[in-house]
């Protein structure tokens, strides 16, 4: 590769990861190529883009980026996953992919500009959906309302019993 197509390519994958919810670097060594396109077939599918990049080029790549702080740690063979959309989607796909071949390791990542290290990864990857999260959240929202109504609503069904029973004594 020429420095002019260097240049260009920096300057692409800085692009993306300026523009990345999450990126996720792999160590794929021992996966075979089949695995690979695999993995990249499972990635897509999550909207995710994955990529064998060289390490100089990454590295010149996260300068002016959120992923600067793990500019360092960029060494040996990896793979990016980069997701544009929702943060959990890539950390999810990965960590399913990985509990079925043991050879792909999850390095290091950034997730909304904040640096993680596998186990953050896996802890992500095991939250509950968004959709999930807010009928959560708004069943937790509702319930108040709910208790509200019923105790308003025997407050004034008791009122209309008491009525009833001075009506029936007076009526005696």
């Amino acid at each position: 590769m020429n420095r002019e197509k260097k240049a260009q390519e920096i300057a692409a994958l800085r692009e993306n990861f300026s523009k990345a919810k999450a990126v996720i670097f792999t160590d794929f060594t021992g996966l075979k190529v089949e695995e690979i396109n695999e993995l990249r077939k499972k990635l897509r599918t999550a909207s995710v883009n994955y990529r064998v990049i060289k390490n100089t080029l990454a590295q010149r790549a996260c300068e002016g980026t959120d992923l600067e702080t793990v500019k360092d740690k960029i060494t040996g063979p990896l793979g990016v996953a980069i997701c544009y959309n929702d943060p959990v989607s890539a950390p999810r796909a990965l960590n399913d992919f990985v509990k079925g071949k043991e050879k792909l390791k999850i390095r290091f990542g950034v997730v909304e500009g904040k640096a993680v290290d596998p186990k953050e990864i896996k802890a992500i990857a095991e939250l509950p959906s968004k959709e999930v999260m807010l009928s959560t959240f708004l069943g937790g929202l509702k319930s108040p309302t709910r208790k509200l109504a019923g105790l308003l609503y025997q407050l004034v069904a008791r009122f209309g019993y008491a009525l009833e029973a001075v009506k029936s004594k007076k009526a005696q």
